[in-house]
């Protein structure tokens, strides 16, 4: 299974293809379109939010409901292009335009961004160039992308949720996950304004996100993706490409402005002995091989164990700012105060939606890497059987 998305930020609209969907799964534009919407919330977002309203048109690849095996297309418009079609257009400017008449052309690379570095790989002289394409708009069709994957993964009894644990210093309390199904997140996260399950901390993190939005500045933050019901044994331990948890970390960290990435314990394992971080194996008639802990994020030798994957990535803050840093001018070579564009003080919590859907995707891939299944009924029926023969090992 793959993918590959198309489009700029300020373009007439994004696009992208999925490719390795079983066929007879079935699909619709709502269950898309619910998870985009889910993208343009949470406490932080700009103004942006409020001028688009994203809604997914399937073209290709589902009739009736049901996908049919080849590729599907989505697309999605963008609404605030009417705005932006002589800036944007595809047509080739009039030969006798003075270049320096053309709107809203970019020659102060922001810090944080991938303009200058950009403008140097490709040549381009006005940076608009990258950071239409940079920007972290694309991650709409990401969304939409993760969604089919995630319907694929409902439909085989495996669940996922993200939530925010941390917001500029401020955590959620540990515990708050303990005992929780992934629906029972989902329903708190989806009722809070900062995608949380820590009321308290909530309350704290909006207070943060509304002062540091007055001081013209951003904040970051760290999410956390769960996984629950996927099977023991997906990935591999015989090859490094093969390794799950390599997949999921590339996946995270693919998403824009994330830094870092974790798995259970993460970092916190370089602070106790062993004896606190391995998870010990205990078996039983109705559940099979479980853990008596799941330190370890549900990986062991990049493979899944069966238990909850929990991984988390750190976002940092957006590096587009009221109160600019300063930048160099490419064209004069004169310092100024970078430009700026329309920014969210906070996008931890959209942030987070996303990296849901990033882990979705790449679960899903592993599955269909490993199951081989050109009808989504052949698919179950093989997961089923390996989650039984798993039990009985």
């Amino acid at each position: 299974m793959r993918y590959l998305t198309a489009g700029e930020s300020h373009g007439p609209q994004l696009t992208t293809i999925i490719e390795g969907i079983p066929s007879l799964l079935p699909i619709t534009a709502a269950q898309i379109n619910h998870e985009l919407k889910r993208r343009q919330g949470g406490h932080g977002r700009g103004r942006r939010m409020q001028i688009e309203t994203d809604t997914v048109e399937i073209t290709s690849g589902i009739r009736h409901g049901k996908t049919l095996g080849s590729p599907i297309s989505l697309v999605v418009t963008n609404d605030d292009w009417t705005h932006w079609t002589k800036i944007m257009g595809a047509e080739p400017l009039p030969e006798d335009i003075d270049p320096n008449d053309i709107k809203r052309q970019i020659s102060r690379p922001r810090p944080g961004h991938a303009d200058l570095v950009g403008g140097m790989k490709y040549g381009h002289r006005d940076l608009r160039n990258v950071l239409e394409r940079s920007s972290a708009r694309e991650t709409t069709v990401r969304v939409a992308v993760g969604a089919v994957a995630k319907i694929l993964l409902k439909e085989l009894g495996i669940n996922i949720v993200a939530h925010v644990v941390e917001i500029g210093g401020i955590a959620v309390d540990p515990k708050s996950t303990e005992g929780k199904t992934v629906e029972e997140i989902r329903a708190i996260v989806e009722a809070d304004p900062c995608y949380c399950l820590d009321p308290e901390a909530s309350a704290k993190m909006v207070e943060l996100i509304d002062a540091t939005k007055k001081a013209g500045d951003t904040v970051g933050g760290i999410v956390e993706v769960i996984v629950e019901g996927m099977p023991a044994g997906v990935g591999s331990y015989v090859h490094y490409d093969r390794k799950l948890d390599g997949k999921l970390a590339q996946a995270m960290l693919s998403i824009n402005a994330f830094k870092g990435v974790e798995f259970g314990l993460g970092f916190g394992m370089a602070h106790v002995p062993g004896s606190q971080v391995h998870d010990e194996i205990i078996w039983d008639e109705e559940n099979g091989y479980t853990r008596t802990s799941n330190r370890l994020g549900g990986l062991e030798g990049g493979m899944s164990t069966g238990m909850p994957i929990v991984v988390r990535g750190v976002m940092k803050p957006i590096p587009t700012l009221y109160k600019p840093l300063q930048s160099v001018d490419i064209d004069s070579k004169e310092a100024f105060k970078a430009s700026v564009e329309r920014s969210d003080p906070c996008a931890v919590p959209a942030a987070s939606v996303v990296a849901e859907h990033a882990i979705a995707f790449e679960v899903a891939k592993a599955i269909l890497d490993q199951f081989h299944a050109d009808q989504f009924p052949q698919l179950k029926k093989q997961i089923d059987e390996i989650k039984q023969y798993a039990k009985e090992f």
